[in-house]
């Protein structure tokens, strides 16, 4: 049986002027598929091909022996090429872009950004792809508490904090707490692992260990008090949202940073200031 969507193993049945048709298995001529001429050099009847089954402009089913970017039932990070009034479409690979329908866009789709989609056959057999992955993410890793990924969001709320597929295969979350910075449906995050919860999920941070941390943040507030004129912006009295907005770090991360600054000796204190010495 034919499978759309997926890579076949199909014998050349016939040649025409348009091409070879192939096998559909189902002793029905009119079934056989179309691999156009383009795509038949070196074949001969009777070879086995091994080509991948998608509809084409006009609805009829074709083959290519083009390698496509990803098959039904896989997730692939995939460019937008145009937005239409019936969707989107991405590049696939193929001649034809992969549609992506309006009810499967789950945030803003720009042309020319990737995203991670999931492939699958619509209720009429055609290859469509979802912005909607979640349950298509596995919930187990091989990663531990502290090591490093990357992955791709998916999926972005103002309560939680900002999904991410981890290896495009996995599931993680960098929580409210953890991301100081906007973040966006398709970008590509590094992040450190800081649990990993008994159902499997990550919980991930972009910033680094503590103590690795506090020297990075330490740089960004002295070359912050370089651009001011030797003072610090803020100081330890300024409101979370301040620091944050400031300088993408919490409250807490801020006065860590200022007191090994102090403790060095890189900074002094005047009143609730900080200067350079």
């Amino acid at each position: 049986m034919i499978k759309v969507g997926k890579i076949n193993h199909l014998k050349i049945l016939y040649t025409t002027p348009s091409g070879m048709y192939l096998d559909a298995g189902t002793g029905n001529r009119r079934d056989n598929i179309l691999l156009p001429g383009k795509e038949c050099s070196g074949l001969k009847d009777g070879d086995e091909v091994s080509v991948f089954i998608y509809h084409d402009s006009e609805d009829r089913l074709i083959a290519t022996i083009k390698k496509p970017f990803a098959q039904v039932g896989e997730l692939a990070y995939l460019k937008v090429t145009a937005n239409t009034k019936v969707g989107s479409f991405l590049d696939l690979g193929l001649d034809r872009g992969l549609f992506l329908p309006f009810r499967e866009q789950k945030y803003p789709i720009e042309v020319d950004k990737s995203y991670l989609v999931y492939l699958y056959l619509d209720k009429s057999g055609r290859l469509s792809c979802t912005t909607d992955i979640g349950d298509f993410l596995k919930v187990t890793s091989p990663y531990k508490k502290n090591d490093t990924i990357t992955g791709t969001i998916y999926a972005i709320n103002p309560q939680i904090g900002i999904f991410v597929a981890v290896d495009n295969l996995y599931q993680g979350l960098i929580p409210n707490n953890e991301n100081f910075v906007k973040r966006t449906w398709g970008e590509i995050v590094q992040a450190r692992v800081i649990r990993v919860r008994e159902d499997g999920k990550l919980d991930l941070s972009p910033r680094n260990l503590a103590h690795e941390q506090m020297n990075i943040d330490g740089e960004l507030l002295i070359n912050a008090m370089l651009a001011n004129g030797g003072k610090l912006p803020l100081n330890e009295k300024a409101a979370p949202e301040e620091i944050q907005q400031a300088f993408q770090m919490s409250k807490g991360a801020f006065k860590r940073a200022i007191g090994t600054l102090l403790k060095k000796e890189r900074i002094r204190k005047e009143g609730d200031d900080f200067f350079l010495p």
